[in-house]
């Protein structure tokens, strides 16, 4: 009585296993994002982009990246960063599932057509890089006063 269970307990595991294998065969090849602010998936770093009136602050998400490895430019205002995570790897043993990021990565974001290229400043701390581009004071909001 017990051994048809514990058999039909690992045929429904296997069963469920092979649907999620198959699930991420069908959407892990799906180009766009699911979502409306969500990105493609298997994006590395991920990112979050902020702005307030006087600057556009971006945060990419790298642990396990040294921040000496890591390219940043702006150009026509494109952000790209780009840089390399390398991740331990066991040889003798049997990787089931491997969901981290492993090898080479660039991301360009889009910024506002307000930044300053020149007044960019960038630190990475516990794995956090955040790039601070400022907004130029020429199209900055002014308040008029009345006379």
């Amino acid at each position: 009585m017990f051994a048809s269970f514990i058999q039909f307990e690992n045929s429904l595991f296997d069963d469920f296993r092979r649907m999620e294998r198959e699930m991420d065969d069908l959407f892990g090849r799906w180009p766009w994002p699911t979502g409306i602010r969500s990105a493609v998936r298997g994006s590395f770093p991920p990112v979050n982009v902020g702005a307030t009136p006087d600057k556009v602050n971006v945060y990419l998400f790298t642990p396990g990246v040294d921040p000496k490895t890591l390219d940043i430019s702006i150009q026509q205002n494109v952000l790209t960063v780009s840089g390399e995570r390398g991740l331990p790897k066991n040889e003798n043993a049997n990787y089931y599932r491997q969901e981290r990021f492993n090898g080479e990565f660039r991301r360009a974001i889009a910024l506002p057509e307000d930044v300053d290229p020149d007044r960019v400043e960038a630190r990475c701390e516990n794995g956090i890089l955040h790039v601070t581009v400022q907004r130029r004071e020429a199209v900055k909001p002014r308040q008029i006063e009345i006379k």
